[in-house]
């Protein structure tokens, strides 16, 4: 019987294989796990740790809560987001998990504002194993773990790794799973027969369904983090002392001067045309630009679902389309949560 890691060591970095129906049917009417190599790790460590890191992202990395996990970007000093970050304390350590794509260019960037502060980070991604469990997957879990996280971006911590709680996906439960490969890959063998695995590209529109964005290669300093909602989804901390881009992000934040968002959308398309950092536009408007893709991936349905940045008045009238004023029309559906009124 091959390992999950055989397969797993051949996948591509950006988990492009196009799912099969039966991928999509194990999450919606079973539970199915997904080995993600789109992701990687970066690990924090040293007296001073938390708070370097504390003055580099966009939320509070001082106080984090041994038991929970968060969401925080790392800015440019125009504010733009260069990397999107889930976070938590793992050990002694600091743990990010990031775009795969964007780690290494992330990481030495990082690195280089480090100076005499106490702490180091490392690239851990060949030690760790990064697997998501989406649908009827509590009771496969409950076998493995002693207990399971209680709320959202609540995570226990095990000889195994880390398990944290992510927000629901099409009505889904979704766990993201964390820990040694040695130790990770035979906990999965044991749960075989009981999740399904499937192509890691199932995750990608398992986090465009909850609305979460991930910040890739192709829109990296393209989006202040309230264009991404990075608010809403308790990603920036805006009590917090100072970090790259921070003037600018609060600025945006009380002057009411946030004018885009995103938003959810489908669109009949295929993945190459409606990928990471395609432009938008409107019907009314089409000599320029009124939006781009955030984040795309393949749809059960056919097509392709999508987060896209979008000036808020294009979703007031007429329509938003793909590439050009006639390219394929969105259809845009509802968040799973609620954005602020803006004025």
């Amino acid at each position: 019987m091959n390992s999950p890691l055989d397969s797993a060591a051949t996948l591509p970095v950006t988990a492009a294989e196009p799912p099969a129906a039966h991928d999509f049917e194990a999450v919606l009417k079973g539970g199915a796990y997904a080995i993600l190599p789109q992701f990687g790790v970066i690990d924090a460590s040293g007296d001073d740790a938390a708070s370097f890191l504390h003055s580099q992202l966009t939320n509070d990395i001082q106080h984090l809560d041994v038991a929970g996990a968060r969401l925080a970007g790392y800015c440019s000093p125009k504010g733009r987001l260069l990397a999107s970050f889930l976070v938590w304390k793992s050990g002694e350590a600091i743990r990010l998990l990031i775009a795969k794509d964007v780690q290494a260019s992330v990481q030495k960037r990082l690195s280089m504002f480090v100076l005499r502060a106490k702490a180091k980070l490392v690239d851990d991604s060949e030690k760790l194993l990064v697997v998501g469990l989406a649908g009827d997957v509590r009771g496969a879990l409950a076998a493995q773990f002693d207990a399971l996280p209680d709320g959202v971006h609540v995570k226990v911590d095990d000889p195994a790794g880390t398990l944290v709680r992510l927000p629901d996906a099409a009505g889904r439960l979704r766990y993201l799973w964390v820990g040694p490969n040695e130790a990770v890959e035979a906990r999965l063998a044991s749960l075989e027969g009981k999740l399904t695995r499937v192509a890691p590209a199932v995750w990608d529109w398992l986090d465009i369904r909850a609305g979460e964005p991930r910040i890739t290669q192709a829109v990296s300093e393209q989006f202040v983090p309230q264009m991404v909602n990075y608010d809403v989804l308790g990603g920036v901390n805006f009590k917090k002392g100072c970090y790259p881009g921070q003037e600018i992000v609060a600025r945006s934040q009380y002057r009411g001067t946030i004018k885009r968002r995103t938003a959810l959308a489908s669109v009949a398309a295929e993945l190459d045309a409606a990928r990471a950092g395609a432009e938008l536009f409107h019907s009314d408007d089409p000599g320029q630009p009124c939006g781009m893709i955030v984040n795309a991936a393949n749809a059960p349905e056919g097509g392709v679902d999508l987060l896209a940045e979008i000036k808020l008045g294009a979703l007031e009238s007429g329509t938003v389309h793909l590439g050009a004023a006639d390219g394929p029309a969105l259809r845009f559906l509802p968040l799973p949560y609620a954005l602020p009124a803006e004025v």
